[in-house]
């Protein structure tokens, strides 16, 4: 198992670090449109429809992104579509992770395929617009949310259940607990404050998102880590209730080792349009 999570992550690595660092945003925003096609595939797969509708699903998504591509979206500030999404993401993300995992099923398949696809067309539209502002700006979004998973995951080994005796949420991801979320949001604080700090020590162009934010004051930096840490664990738990409620222990089996796409990315998903929109909000 070891053995193919560090194969997969290193062709995983060998495809994107190239597509990142190319000087045109381009080849990193074709690799992005596929991961998220692979990821509608999936989703569908896990709301119930066979491998034909599920592979419909993918298409349809790449024609959407390519369509936002193709009308300029993605160098047009969509500070409505950033506020809605983020607004969405944060209410029905309460509204569903409060339901649980038995109250997934009885919503409408149709309403679940929609609902889905659409924030995957979000994420990518945000991750794209991330990277035509720059790698600098992209990179601090994606660190944001590994260095959330990677401190929740040693400080809950560490010490989970010493300082809160209820889990995090025991009917969709047992393992997780408070304490792993509490030094999840310290990590990303840390590393919030102190990407600014290399910001600004080395003139690094164009700024990252901290950098960005701080400019506004560090009383809303701290308030964006503390809120971005949190919407990332949303977005884990949010897959983790749908593969729960699909008797599953992986989006799929297309990144060995990993498990699939979605496996990878469940954070990103409300963690990169909330990132835009508040990029939107305070944009220079």
């Amino acid at each position: 198992m070891l053995k193919q999570r560090v194969i997969t992550a290193l062709v995983l690595l060998l495809i994107l670090l190239p597509a990142l660092f190319y000087h045109s945003p381009v080849p990193f925003c074709a690799v992005a449109l596929v991961l998220i096609a692979a990821g509608a595939w999936e989703w569908a797969r896990l709301n119930g429809y066979g491998q034909m509708s599920s592979l419909m699903c993918g298409l349809v998504c790449v024609l959407a992104c390519t369509a936002a591509w193709w009308f300029g979206w993605l160098e047009q500030s969509l500070s409505l579509l950033w506020l809605l999404a983020g607004a969405t993401w944060v209410l029905a993300g309460a509204w569903v992770l409060h339901s649980g995992v038995s109250a997934w099923a009885d919503h409408p398949r149709t309403m679940r395929l929609v609902l889905g696809l659409f924030a995957l067309w979000l994420a990518w539209l945000a991750v794209a617009q991330a990277r035509v502002i720059g790698i600098n700006f992209l990179l601090s979004i994606l660190v944001l949310v590994w260095v959330a998973d990677i401190f929740a995951y040693f400080a809950g080994r560490a010490l989970g259940g010493r300082f809160s005796r209820s889990k995090l949420a025991p009917s969709i991801s047992p393992g997780k607990s408070w304490e792993g979320v509490w030094g999840g949001m310290a990590g990303v604080i840390v590393l919030a404050f102190a990407w600014r700090w290399a910001d600004v020590q080395w003139a690094i162009t164009p700024p990252s998102f901290y950098s960005h934010l701080g400019q506004q004051g560090g009383w809303l930096l701290l308030i964006a880590a503390v809120f971005m840490a949190a919407m990332s664990v949303v977005g884990d738990l949010f897959e983790s209730l749908v593969k729960r409620s699909a008797g599953a222990k992986d989006s799929s089996g297309l990144l060995p080792g990993h498990g699939g796409v979605l496996d990878r990315v469940d954070a990103l998903l409300p963690t990169l349009p909330l990132a835009m929109m508040l990029y939107s909000m305070w944009k220079p």
